[in-house]
């Protein structure tokens, strides 16, 4: 690859030692740290696994293995080899191969996902509930219907960043803007600008995940309704795109814990602290 690529999007990846695992046809980029109870970290799309590094640093003296993962044509991870676009479906099957040949042999993991990370996380935990241990959802996608407001909405953001993978001018302006809004906590501060410094890397694999949540199957709130494994919610309360208020009827209706944090998407990036200890406390109380 050549140097921008290296330069840009590797620096929002997982860091170094990192090794790339065969899961569903395709490498993904995978570091570890610490030991004891793992904890699988599932970001959001065109981040990468150093959103976890401020979380990772917390936690890993408390008893627990961090490890996190890069999706398909972010961070560190080559693009798909199946060629298959970015939607949640698809994500959850890498995620069901990447625990099996991580954790061969146990313990189960406790899964930490993101908003197309969540999403991922729970459709993989409804379909093989013997893989997870627990999952901590932050602002997930998926738990509002696929009502014409939202088809509308994510087909205008899909082709905003369709327009910034052909090169338009005004992208990279555009971009960091609307990191502006996703992550607005001086915590983010640092991820936000290796973030948005790939914007143009990341633009194509925006574009297919904001086309994904525009079709019926992107709604799963039925995979949520039937988790056996203990759940938290650990929502960014600011957050202006995947709102708690849209999703507040599938939450409660689960019957999840849940608790809200500081921030616009990413609660373990942007009020590390609180989230640190919150899911410390959640993972003791579910036998971790």
């Amino acid at each position: 690859m050549d140097i921008t690529y290296r330069t840009f999007r590797y620096r929002v990846g997982v860091v170094e030692p990192y090794s790339l695992v065969l899961a569903a046809g395709t490498k993904i980029a995978v570091s570890r740290r610490g030991a004891g109870v793992p904890v699988l970290c599932l970001h959001a799309i065109a981040h990468g696994g150093r959103d976890f590094e401020a979380f990772t640093e917390r936690v890993t003296g408390e008893g627990f293995e961090v490890v996190c993962v890069d999706w398909p044509g972010q961070g560190r991870s080559p693009p798909d080899a199946t060629a298959a676009p970015a939607f949640a479906a698809r994500y959850a099957e890498i995620l069901t191969d990447l625990i099996a040949e991580l954790f061969p042999t146990g313990p189960r993991p406790i899964l930490i996902g993101n908003s197309i990370g969540g999403a991922a996380a729970i459709i993989a935990a409804e379909r093989r509930p013997e893989l997870v241990h627990a999952l901590v959802l932050s602002n997930p996608g998926g738990l509002t219907p696929v009502d014409g407001f939202v088809r509308s909405f994510c087909r205008a953001q899909s082709r905003i960043f369709a327009a910034g993978a052909r090169g338009a001018f005004w992208y990279p302006a555009f971009f960091s803007l609307y990191y502006r809004l996703v992550l607005p906590r001086s915590p983010a501060n640092v991820q936000r600008a290796r973030i948005v410094s790939a914007a143009r890397e990341t633009a194509a694999v925006l574009s297919q995940a904001w086309a994904s949540f525009a079709e019926p199957e992107a709604d799963i709130r039925e995979h949520l309704f039937r988790l056996c494994a203990p759940v938290l919610f650990a929502w960014a309360k600011d957050d202006q795109i995947v709102s708690f208020g849209r999703s507040r009827a599938a939450v409660l209706k689960s019957k999840a814990a849940v608790e809200m944090f500081r921030g616009g998407h990413s609660p373990f990036l942007e009020d590390p602290d609180r989230f640190a200890a919150r899911f410390v406390a959640f993972a003791r109380a579910n036998g971790r």
